[in-house]
């Protein structure tokens, strides 16, 4: 099966195309990076181009992996319309990863392991996760001010790709592993693991996963 995976949620995105087959396996087609700020003019080309390059149109694809946050508020919405929109014309099913279980999955720690992602702000995006093999079971997720962090992961590993949130971890003397950021072919990855298991939304059910409120609504609950 042909399917489509894409992550806009940060500065950098990339969209994947894999060759998915049974059990666990996939073969990536191609990875294909987006420039940063332009995700909104991009990602519909981009994705045209991909499978034009290929010899594939939008009628080849089977299913859709798409990063659902936590992020950018703007490109975590550019990316979802275009993969809700592609699904819904397709009648193709999603699957929703979050960006911290792409952490989680990079990383070689045994047992359980705190995932973390610079927030900004002095906060983090963490992820409490067991690890098992090549799976990673999520605990919780939240958004945690700076030490807050650094107190949750005491007796667990910090597992982050942010260098300097590396380094200002183990300033605090904890176990930490710096991971490769996750691109879209870890979004291919677990989003293929969940689509056999059989997790998976419809257009209409596929929401962000911002973890942190947006300005507008921090405006309005602190307006008078």
């Amino acid at each position: 099966m042909l399917l489509l995976a894409t992550d806009t949620s940060g500065a950098h995105g990339s969209i994947a195309l894999a060759n998915c087959g049974p059990g666990s396996e996939s073969k990536m087609v191609e990875l294909v990076p987006l420039t940063a700020g332009a995700f909104s003019a991009q990602l519909v080309p981009e994705i045209a181009a991909l499978l034009e390059k290929h010899h594939f149109t939008k009628h080849d694809l089977g299913a859709f992996a798409v990063a659902s946050g936590p992020g950018s508020f703007t490109g975590l919405r550019v990316g979802l319309a275009a993969i809700k929109a592609l699904a819904e014309i397709l009648e193709k099913p999603i699957a929703a990863v979050s960006l911290l279980e792409a952490v989680a999955f990079e990383s070689r720690t045994p047992g359980k392991i705190l995932a973390a992602l610079d927030a900004g702000r002095m906060e983090v995006y963490v992820g409490e996760f067991a690890r098992a093999g090549w799976q990673a079971h999520t605990i919780s997720q939240s958004l945690l001010s700076r030490q807050q962090c650094f107190r949750a992961a005491a007796n667990l590993t910090l597992v982050t790709p942010d260098r300097e949130l590396a380094d200002a971890a183990l300033a605090q003397g904890l176990r930490v592993e710096q991971v490769p950021r996750p691109k879209s072919d870890v979004i291919a990855t677990l989003g293929w693991q969940k689509i056999q298991l059989g997790e998976t939304v419809s257009p209409e059910e596929l929401e962000a996963n911002y973890l942190r409120r947006s300005e507008a609504e921090i405006l309005a609950r602190n307006r008078p």
